[in-house]
């Protein structure tokens, strides 16, 4: 497989290159980033850069969403026994698609085919489109109250995507990501957009056993753990143990000043994380999720913040 791969990919990433969008490499046979860090300011239109790389391993591709002027709506084909939340355990509603149709009718508009479009190696679709003008998107997650709907995630700024000509094989599933529409990415529709850009609600602050502990912290404390916990929740494959390293450190240091207890940072970063476990090498587990908040929240209690009253008000 080796041996067919490595030129197949790269001229995916010279292909993906010519229409503007920046890619970089993932691992062979894999959908995680195969750089240790800044997978998005290295992404590259360079053909030389491009061959380069792609001659010295037979990487996947990764296009980069946010420096490609990219959003990509994202949607999944749910994992083994995964049942719909709630509010979408209806009648003909089992993968993304179909979230995705019933948004569509809710909103008086049609599903919105006419764009660049990518079946993913489990028989999902990626829909590529162009944000709106000035607007900068970020990723949300299908599986968070965040996101817009169960199985849709979106990919945009801080996010990536497997291009096309990929090849990922992990035990969840294995084949290619194939291009079914060849078209220019359409604009993002405005009705999806508008679901994009509105508040949504905050991720949970940890389970009932910290609820009162956390509404009784101050205000600037209350929001470092509302952003860390959305840091964590809507990090993309790959860079989802960086992102709760980052937040388990930023809390740590909280902890370190003593105006936050490490139980009450420790269960809403869990609570967080918890967004991603999963059976696969993609997903996390919560004993890594666990070792993780643990070294980091240490690392961070190491380096205390100094805190003014003003950041106590």
């Amino acid at each position: 497989m080796t041996t067919l791969q490595a030129p197949t990919t790269g001229a995916a990433a010279l292909a993906c290159a010519r229409r503007g969008w920046h890619v970089f490499p993932l691992r062979p046979g894999d959908k995680r980033p195969a750089l240790r860090n800044d997978w998005e300011g290295r992404a590259t239109t360079d053909p030389a850069r491009i061959r380069r790389c792609w001659n010295h391993a037979p990487y996947n591709v990764g296009i980069a969403c946010g420096p490609s002027g990219l959003v990509v709506v994202d949607l999944d084909m749910p994992k083994r026994r995964e049942t719909p939340p709630p509010e979408w355990n209806m009648p003909g509603v089992n993968e993304g698609a179909d979230v995705l149709a019933v948004l569509s009718e809710r909103h008086g508009e049609p599903f919105p085919l006419d764009t660049f479009t990518v079946i993913t190696r489990r028989g999902g679709t990626h829909l590529y489109f162009t944000p709106p003008p000035g607007a900068e998107l970020r990723n949300t997650s299908g599986r968070h109250t965040t996101g817009v709907g169960w199985l849709i995630d979106t990919r945009a700024c801080g996010g990536y995507v497997v291009a096309p000509g990929s090849f990922v094989d992990l035990p969840d599933g294995a084949g290619p990501y194939r291009i079914v529409n060849d078209v220019p990415p359409a604009p993002l529709p405005a009705w999806l957009a508008r679901l994009l850009t509105a508040p949504r609600p905050a991720p949970s602050l940890g389970a009932n056993s910290v609820a009162g502990t956390v509404a009784d912290l101050p205000a600037y404390v209350q929001a470092a753990l509302k952003g860390e916990a959305a840091r964590v929740a809507d990090a993309v494959t790959g860079g989802r143990n960086h992102a709760l390293n980052k937040a388990a450190y930023n809390l740590g240091r909280l902890t370190g000043a003593g105006v936050l207890d490490h139980e009450t940072a420790a269960t809403v970063l869990f609570e967080a994380a918890a967004v991603h476990f999963g059976p696969t090498r993609a997903d996390v587990t919560p004993a890594e999720a666990r070792a993780t908040i643990r070294s980091a929240l240490a690392a961070g209690a190491r380096n205390p913040r100094t805190i003014t009253r003003g950041n106590l008000a």
